[in-house]
Order: C-alpha cells, then sequence, then structure tokens
C-alpha cells in the first residue's frame, strides 16, 4: 500500500481510538507514514470531544503519523489537504457529488460521509513535533445501523452507489492520494491545495454562522487562510478570521 504512506500498517481488531494508538507509536519515534487501521473502535474521537461511530466490519477506520518541517500555526492545512485527498478517492464514485464542509467533514449530496481529526504534538512554538491525522469513513455500514441521532444527516458509500464497496481498494487509494498531495504540499506550498478545497467546498460568497461554545460568528464567506482560518465579513463588513466552531 503507497510508497511509504501505509510501508509500516499496525492493524487492530478492536482498539479504543486509531488516533490515540497512533499517537503512541508516535511518541515512540514510529517513522512518518505509519499507519494505525482497525475493524472497531471503542471510543472512536470526533472533533470537540464527540464520539465517532465505529462498528466492526463495514467502515474505514485509520489513522496516519506525519511528520511536517512546519511551524504549529500551519498544522490546519493538513487537516484541509486530507480533505481533499478524501474528497478526491470519493469523487471517483459519485462524480460530482462530493463537498467538503469546513473545517474537516467530507459529504456526498449534503450528508456527512467521512470526518477528519488531526491531533499535533509539538515543542511550542515553532517545531511540530509530528500530527496524527485521524481519517473514519462511512463505507457499507446500513443506514439503519446509524445512531438515530445522526441518521438523517449522515450517509455511506455503499448507501449512495447502491451496492458494497471494497475497503481495501478504497483505503489504498487513500492512502495514494494523500502521498501525493502531501508531497505537493511540502514541495509547492498551500496554495495549489488550498484551491482544490475551495473548489469542493464552493462556500465563497455564501452567508455562514459558525458556533463555538457560547461563541456565534456570522457573515459572508471569502474563502481561507494559509492558517485553515475561514475569513468572513460581518454586517458591518468588517473582516473576521473564524478558526473553530460548528458551521452552517
Amino acid at each position: 500500500l503507497g510508497n511509504w504512506i501505509g510501508n509500516r500498517i499496525h492493524f487492530f481488531q478492536e482498539i479504543e481510538s486509531t488516533n490515540d494508538g497512533a499517537f503512541q507509536l508516535a511518541l515512540g519515534g514510529a517513522d512518518e507514514g505509519t499507519v494505525v487501521i482497525a475493524e472497531s473502535q471503542t471510543k472512536g474521537k470526533g472533533r470537540l470531544k464527540r464520539q465517532w461511530q465505529s462498528p466492526p466490519g463495514c467502515n474505514i477506520y485509520t489513522s496516519i503519523v506525519l511528520r511536517p518541517e512546519v511551524d504549529p500555526v500551519f498544522a490546519p492545512q493538513i487537516t484541509l489537504m486530507t480533505g481533499v485527498a478524501v474528497a478526491d478517492l470519493l469523487s471517483l464514485y459519485c462524480p460530482g457529488s462530493v463537498t467538503l464542509k469546513w473545517p474537516n467533514d467530507v459529504q456526498i449530496r449534503g450528508k456527512k460521509v467521512c470526518g477528519i481529526l488531526t491531533e499535533m504534538s509539538s515543542s511550542a512554538p515553532k517545531k511540530v513535533n509530528f500530527v496524527i491525522v485521524g481519517i473514519g469513513v462511512n463505507v457499507n455500514i446500513d443506514r439503519a445501523d446509524f445512531d438515530e441521532s445522526f441518521r438523517d444527516i449522515a450517509t455511506s458509500l455503499k448507501d449512495e452507489v447502491g451496492s458494497e464497496i471494497s475497503r481495501l481498494d478504497l483505503i489504498a487509494k487513500l492512502f495514494d492520494n494523500l502521498e501525493n498531495l502531501y508531497t505537493l504540499l511540502r514541495k509547492d506550498g498551500f496554495g495549489s491545495i488550498k484551491d482544490m478545497w475551495l473548489k469542493y467546498s464552493d462556500v465563497v460568497g455564501k452567508q455562514i454562522r459558525v458556533v463555538f461554545n457560547d461563541n456565534v460568528q456570522a457573515g459572508e464567506v471569502h474563502g481561507i487562510d494559509d492558517f485553515g482560518a475561514l475569513i468572513i465579513s460581518d454586517e458591518n463588513e468588517i473582516i473576521k478570521r473564524v478558526i473553530a466552531g460548528d458551521a452552517s
């Protein structure tokens, strides 16, 4: 699988969280490109401390160790890059129907099919020790098996395509895509990846509302900056950066 992403794979029938497993391996000196894959997670992690539903035998739960030589403030580029890698992959199965929702959701026809959780270890303020890229893709889970609370807002590749998908093919292509985009990011910088992300997100010019804890920010989207923040203008045409939250 892949040239160097996926060269070393740690496979688990069950694990609490692939991100936690990869984090521990990275602390122990695991090489860049080391991958953790699990059949199921007992404490799968979503963003903002949410749980990621992780039943066995149907989906992809994987985390990758990266060691980018960047300042920590640029680490969010990795999340957006991963979104593009997943969107490119899923577009092979559902052309024209895949979109990216800031900051880390991949959707098919407006329903969430993949979540991305990146976690970083840094020696502040100038050194990233490593970044763990966690990816959960709903591949063959049936709609009836989704938790009721998000059955109407989530989907799976099988649901959208109408047939079972080979998870092995999918994860091999995923690691290839990630490797290609990560190489591009290191060689040429964030510019072209940012353009790809914006093409999939179709968010520029739209009105957006972002909720983070008790804080709500709303306005028109102008794009994203090199730190992965949304650039919006509020009703007084004041330009603001939004760095975290749930967008709608």
